[in-house]
């Protein structure tokens, strides 16, 4: 029941979050994108996430056990938010060069392919070392919010696309992530709920006393 409760969930949240999400602008050229990238705000906000996960890396995670998990999270979800605007970025390349203009003979194809690189091998690296020391069901929700939310953000800053959006869009949008949030939560947390048999010696244990009873 929790199961299938968790699931509804979820896709109630993804179903908000879609009918209310807010147009995707269009973009012709990587050179586009580009532009978009070196603007202030994101290039504030790409030098404090990478900064913050370079302190993350080199002296949270070595002096300290019990926030270890949190800083490992923080640091595939600070790289993953950086990976998912480059992806974009290479994909759009793919694109346009499939249609016949070839994207790969500007430089900053080739840059936003590297930040990819970069990014997936540090996930990796630090989310395995997150799941091989820690429950995956503690994990996998945290870091499933925290991914989310540094992306988002990551995508307000740079494409700016909830300037179009009134306060009800974005209401809407914020229920319905917060609703995904709790359906992961409430999956992750009894995901082995009824999994569990009792024990044959207890069982024959019972019974022995019932009998002397």
């Amino acid at each position: 029941m929790f199961g299938v409760v968790g699931c509804a969930l979820c896709v109630v949240g993804s179903v908000d979050i879609v009918l209310h999400a807010p147009m995707e602008r269009r973009i012709d050229s990587v050179s586009e994108i580009w532009q978009l990238a070196t603007e202030p705000g994101f290039i504030v906000y790409s030098c404090l996430a990478v900064a913050l996960a370079l302190v993350l890396m080199f002296w949270v995670v070595h002096h300290t056990e019990q926030r270890k998990m949190l800083a490992y999270v923080a640091i595939c979800s600070l790289f993953g938010s950086l990976t998912v605007i480059s992806v974009k970025a290479v994909a759009i390349a793919l694109k346009l060069s499939f249609n016949g203009v070839n994207q790969f003979v500007y430089i900053q194809t080739w840059f936003f392919i590297s930040v990819v690189i970069i990014c997936c091998l540090v996930q990796l690296n630090y989310l395995n070392k997150a799941l091989d020391s820690f429950n995956t069901a503690v994990v996998a929700p945290v870091y499933y919010v925290m991914f989310t939310i540094l992306t988002i953000l990551a995508n307000m800053i740079m494409y700016k696309d909830w300037d179009s959006q009134n306060a009800t869009q974005i209401a809407s949008e914020v229920c319905g992530f917060v609703t995904i949030v709790a359906g992961t939560f409430l999956l992750h947390k009894t995901r082995d709920m009824g999994n569990t048999q009792p024990d044959s010696d207890s069982l024959r244990a019972d019974c022995e006393l019932q009998e002397h009873s």
